[in-house]
């Protein structure tokens, strides 16, 4: 493998996490089994990588940059898989079914395109046990926010209806390099039992959701008038004159239930 440094690719949003604290604290949360299966979004340099192989466990890394796919590829470790692609276009239960066991996907997500990876992951949610994610600060935030706050949207409600949503740390812009110009922080995302939030049509909710959150100001009564009607969104036990930000994710599913 080169030792020349990889020039970071600002069309891939690329910041490699270099703290070997910070890089500690990651696996500790992770805290992976030997023998256990991971699949690593974004590898980069390998930072990440090697502090999670040498805790014996076996690791799937996904990689876009062909460069840095083939760095990884010249390790020659028979515990690591390099998969040369873009993540949105992984199919995770494949994966899963490959190796025998749910998957546990942990990653520094590309900052333009992780709300977009977290979505494509709640697609496959049934073949992962859990997700360790890196991710811009304000992004956690929103993932995490409750019903009420400034932050609470789409995102919040799609997350938390599938997975706890657990903040763990926020990580300073000087653990990269390059330094982003944001802070960020490593969040924790639990898959839900089955039944315990029970979104009976995965598509009727998410249209629900996205049409109460597309135009915030609006009462749901008009925000939703082509999925459901002032009648049906109170028998779902919500307001009509309420708003979106104030609905916790539990009215989301009373009201997709609902929907025509």
């Amino acid at each position: 493998m080169s030792a020349t440094a990889h020039v970071p690719r600002k069309r891939f949003g690329q910041h490699f996490l270099h703290d070997p604290g910070v890089l500690a604290r990651i696996v500790a949360a992770i805290s992976p089994r030997p023998g256990e299966a991971l699949v690593e979004i974004g590898p980069g340099e390998g930072a990440l990588t090697d502090p999670l192989l040498a805790t014996g466990a076996t690791l799937t890394v996904v990689e876009l940059d062909r460069d840095l796919a083939e760095r990884l590829r010249a390790r020659h470790d028979p515990r690591l898989t390099v998969v040369e692609a873009d993540a949105l276009t992984v199919d995770f239960g494949a994966l899963a079914a490959a190796g025998g066991a749910p998957l546990r996907l942990v990653g520094n997500l590309p900052y333009n395109v992780s709300s977009p990876i977290l979505f494509h992951c709640l697609d496959h949610l049934d073949a992962i046990a859990d997700m360790h994610f890196m991710l811009q600060k304000e992004v956690v935030d929103r993932m995490a926010a409750p019903p009420g706050d400034k932050t609470y949207g789409r995102l919040s409600v799609m997350l938390q209806a599938r997975c706890t949503v657990t903040p763990l740390f926020d990580v300073g812009p000087g653990a990269f390099r390059p330094p982003p110009k944001v802070d960020s922080a490593v969040v924790r995302l639990q898959p839900r039992p089955a039944g315990e939030l029970p979104v009976a049509d995965a598509a009727r909710f998410a249209a629900v959701v996205k049409a109460a959150f597309a135009q915030r100001r609006k009462t749901l009564r008009n925000a939703l008038s082509g999925l459901l009607d002032a009648e049906r969104i109170a028998a779902a036990g919500i307001d009509p004159g309420s708003r979106a930000e104030q609905v916790p994710v539990e009215g989301f599913v009373a009201l997709a239930a609902l929907a025509g």
